[in-house]
């Protein structure tokens, strides 16, 4: 472990839209690349999230461990007026819209690091132990580049880890992805963690599609914190859900120690961008529904965390 590792924190609450398929794709309906008036709109959809993301600290949300995370290719101006106005910035290095993880820019990630020096430097990575293994050895080694490098610096590493089912698994659920979730990829979560760790792959924060049992939650938490990890922390990521389930995952991992907050996207801007595309509302009217959800998860989280004795007795000033 290395010596220059920042002071790990009490809560985190991350409002992301570090996304480019979901704006390409899903809300503009591109097929191919976006042209310059496209590019346009998207970056300025992140604006608006980041001017909701603004309104709830100003209507309540609490700022203590609050931030924003976002890509450098369509967030360059949202993380510039970030480091001007001071909420923790997290920015993405991985190559969007491929399986297998790799940096955007190559070799010379670390120079786009510094340039925008982020609280935190995100990847998302696919890693099932049971998948393809020559694939997780070629990911393991390039996260184990980049924690080392991070190391050196004294740079925290926040890890977006999924683990999609492979072909044999969803077999043997029955083609059921939710009964996937229940049965096989918490332990399957664990395992991978285990590997990558052993590989060197160092997170402070590990981010975690959320767990709808308490028990699956702690062994995740137990597994983060192994052979001596006692600062590195796991937060809730609300990959592809609604909001029911969203508030389980909150509340479930909101009493469990080693859980510190979330990284919420999508539930929280999906619906107030498309009603604006939409003509439903005004830009105004998003940048106050995006306020509101993102609030709603604060609350959600707090409730949890000051119910929970064990959580509050871990907690303290970051």
């Amino acid at each position: 472990m290395s010596t220059l590792s920042p002071p790990p924190l009490s809560r985190l609450s991350l409002l992301a839209f570090d996304h480019r398929d979901s704006f390409e794709r899903s809300l503009l309906g591109l097929s191919g690349p976006p042209t310059a008036d496209e590019a346009e709109a998207i970056r300025r959809m992140k604006t608006l999230i980041y001017t909701g993301f603004r309104l709830a600290l100003r209507q309540g949300a609490r700022r203590n461990g609050s931030g924003i995370l976002v890509d450098e290719h369509y967030g360059t101006h949202v993380a510039a007026h970030a480091l001007e106005d001071g909420p923790l910035l997290a920015l993405s290095v991985e190559k969007n819209g491929q399986d297998e993880f790799d940096f955007e820019y190559g070799q010379d990630f670390g120079a786009h690091v510094e340039t925008f020096d982020p609280a935190f430097t995100k990847v998302t990575v696919r890693y099932n132990p049971d998948g393809d293994a020559e694939l997780n050895a070629r990911q393991t080694e390039r996260l184990a580049h980049l924690t080392d490098w991070l190391q050196q610096r004294g740079r925290r590493f926040l890890f977006e880890l999924r683990v999609p089912p492979t072909q044999a698994q969803l077999d043997a659920v029955g083609g059921h992805r939710e009964r996937y979730d229940a049965e096989l990829r918490p332990s399957l979560l664990v395992r991978a963690m285990a590997e990558l760790q052993a590989g060197g792959v160092e997170p402070d924060v590990w981010k975690i599609e959320g767990l709808d049992r308490a028990s699956d939650c702690a062994n995740v938490a137990r597994q983060a914190r192994a052979g001596g990890r006692d600062h590195v922390s796991c937060i809730v990521v609300d990959h592809l859900t609604g909001w029911k389930r969203l508030e389980r995952w909150l509340r479930v991992a909101g009493a469990t120690p080693g859980f510190i907050g979330f990284s919420l996207g999508q539930t929280i801007w999906w619906n107030p961008l498309r009603a604006l595309q939409e003509g439903r509302i005004t830009a105004a009217d998003a940048a106050q529904r995006i306020s509101e959800n993102y609030q709603r998860a604060h609350i959600t989280w707090d409730k949890a965390a000051l119910c929970s004795p064990l959580q509050r007795t871990e907690a303290s000033p970051a």
